[in-house]
């Protein structure tokens, strides 16, 4: 059965901007089409093949055939990634009919759905014979969270033209969510967040209010101490994002994922309630979080134990956690407040995190990953078994898979369906807000648009939009200019609108409108509440943040031993390139001195890489910001 391929992985109700659907805009090369066909061709397959590995996939066999008492492979959560996985085939099956992945997808959905009980519930860790019972550990299990994993991946297939087997699994789980936590039902939340986004998604594209109704009972919930805060140590409620109301809460804090995932699921319940204090709040929240709690790369997280953000301004580099997943929830978040009010700043932090954070966890064959994404690495990684699992955060250099493998298979879903992010439609115009080589194909007020946006973003900062069909009225085309990029120009008058050039004009079929955007290498200081980076300095190329790794240094050099001064810098054939300097290693017996000590330096001239780019050469050392020298 065919369904209507509107929208992406989000679709509001009431928004500034209507996001574009699978059918509306398609990635067609260059940067991101390198990585769009990598994820198609390799990173999914990957995915799957580790899944079935391992056990993972079997996990629903074996509940079908009630024999999983006992037997259950993984932690409690790993439906989660087979459910993240589902969501990439059915995104990238929107992409590009691919006969053998369709068979593959059809085939696991059937191994899914064989699972699902006879009321609606479906969790290979819990309700069967030898197991824990339905919803006894609602702090940890995940039931919930994997549910809504379920929903989203149901939803794509939905967008992508196909309302078949998945969706309706999804349908009855949802119904039975409902009837066990509805109105008359157990006032109780999930551990982790992740179902409110679902639900209202399904919701959206179903009609169903039941829905929706839930994930409102679900945020309404969050912060009134149902869960066990006890359960995690000295974490507490907080861990859970459980410490106060939603509405209540200045800033993102606790588990960055739990808290992004969570803000995402409140502004799409704002949405569709018409809430103005829950989405005055979950601005309030990104704001600030991005104001004093967030990386240069766009990462969040600086605590290991909890996964966690810090307090304001602790941001060590070498202690970032900066977990995939959180980027990935970071990216959801703003492409969720960009459409709610048309704010560029939401699509930069998107294109900031986008590149350098998310694009730092995959290796350059899609086939390992970082779970965390340092800033600074101090021991050169080991490399790892390709054919071994590796604990979550411990992996030094990329690794194929992790005992807690959240991060490949979001990575997969987003790259397939990250076009999805890039533009946007009003009645009377569109919207670019990411740059990349891509079409959009799309319905306005006054009739069809279609547009092909080229460049050689992100290295190179021209990007060029010709007009293949446009009404004959006039409509607006509005491209966005990073806020770094003070000298842009366009190629024809137009005024600077909140952060972006919009021409509205009549088009005509050929025209073309030029934006350039200027990607000189540039310095970039941190506020000095920082204090693990004050008096070091970053250098940061177009939307790119640079690093200095340790294989672009003289031999058995560290970049723990250099500093430099940021007037060196220098852009040559294409390259950017830092005249560091290393102190001559000598005895000391102790690292304090009452007066400023006269030091020798060797000095060289070291080439920066794009920091998504680095460990790709090997173990190395590596590090964003650098110390200003002394």
């Amino acid at each position: 059965m065919s369904a209507a391929r509107t929208g992406g992985p989000v679709h509001p109700s009431h928004a500034v901007l209507r996001p574009l659907g699978p059918d509306e805009i398609a990635i067609t090369g260059g940067f991101w089409g390198e990585r769009q066909v990598v994820n198609a061709q390799a990173t999914i397959a990957h995915c799957q093949e580790w899944m079935e590995r391992i056990g993972w996939i079997g996990n629903f066999d074996r509940a079908a055939a009630g024999t999983i008492g006992g037997s259950h492979a993984g932690i409690e959560f790993v439906d989660s990634e087979v459910y993240k996985l589902l969501e990439a085939m059915a995104w990238e099956l929107g992409r590009s009919h691919d006969l053998e992945l369709e068979a593959r997808y059809n085939a696991l959905v059937a191994r899914i759905a064989a699972a699902q009980e006879v009321d609606g519930y479906l969790h290979t860790s819990f309700g069967r014979d030898g197991q824990p019972t339905r919803y006894s550990n609602l702090e940890f299990g995940h039931e919930l969270y994997c549910f809504g994993h379920l929903f989203q991946a149901a939803v794509a297939r939905l967008r992508t033209g196909y309302d078949d087997l998945l969706p309706q699994v999804a349908r009855r789980l949802a119904d039975h969510v409902y009837m066990v936590f509805g109105p008359t039902g157990r006032d109780a939340v999930c551990g982790h967040p992740e179902i409110e986004m679902g639900l209202v998604e399904l919701f959206r594209i179903t009609g169903e209010r039941r829905y929706l109704e839930q994930a409102e009972l679900f945020i309404a919930r969050r912060g009134t101490g149902t869960l066990r805060g006890a359960a995690f140590g000295p974490f507490g409620q907080e861990y859970f994002q459980d410490d106060v109301p939603v509405r209540d809460a200045q800033t993102m804090r606790g588990h960055a994922v739990r808290a992004l995932y969570l803000a995402s699921g409140a502004l799409d319940v704002a949405d569709e309630t018409a809430d103005a204090e829950l989405a005055a709040a979950v601005r309030l929240q990104w704001a600030n979080a991005v104001a004093r709690r967030t990386y240069l790369t766009g990462g969040v997280g600086s605590h290991h134990q909890d996964e966690a953000y810090g307090d304001d301004f602790e941001l060590p580099p070498d202690r970032a956690y900066a977990e995939t997943c959180a980027g990935i929830a970071s990216v959801m978040l703003s492409w969720r407040l960009l459409l709610e009010s048309g704010d560029a700043k939401y699509a930069e932090l998107i294109e900031r995190t986008l590149l350098n954070n998310v694009l730092a966890s995959p290796r350059e064959d899609g086939r390992a990953f970082y779970y965390t994404n340092t800033l600074h690495q101090r021991i050169p990684g080991a490399v790892p078994d390709e054919h071994e699992l590796s604990h979550r955060a411990e992996a030094s250099l990329r690794a194929p898979w992790f005992e807690v493998s959240c991060c490949p298979t979001n990575v997969a879903r987003t790259l397939a369906s990250v076009g999805l992010y890039f533009a946007t439609a009003t009645g009377d115009g569109v919207q670019l807000h990411q740059y990349g080589d891509y079409e959009i194909s799309t319905t306005l007020d006054a009739g069809e648009v279609r547009l092909r946006v080229s460049s050689g973003y992100p290295f190179d900062g021209a990007v060029v939009v010709t007009v293949l069909q446009a009404p004959e009225s006039e409509i607006a085309l509005r491209l966005r200019v990073p806020g770094w990029a003070v000298d842009a120009a366009l190629s024809e008058d137009a005024p600077l609108i909140d952060g972006a050039f919009e021409v509205r004009r009549g088009f005509a079929t050929g025209d073309i409108v030029r934006l350039d955007l200027p990607v000189d290498a540039r310095v970039t200081f941190p506020d000095q509440r920082i204090d693990a980076i004050r008096g070091d300095f970053a250098i940061e190329r177009g939307p790119l943040v640079l690093a200095l790794e340790s294989v672009d240094l003289p031999e058995g050099w560290s970049v723990n031993d250099v500093e430099a001064d940021p007037a060196t810098l220098r852009s040559r054939e294409g390259a950017t390139e830092l005249l560091v300097a290393r102190r001559s290693p000598g005895e000391a017996t102790w690292p304090y001195a009452s007066d400023r000590p006269q030091i020798e330096r060797e000095t060289a001239t070291a080439r920066l890489v794009p920091y998504y780019a680095w460990a790709n050469r090997g173990p190395s050392t590596m590090r964003i910001w650098i110390p200003g020298g002394s």
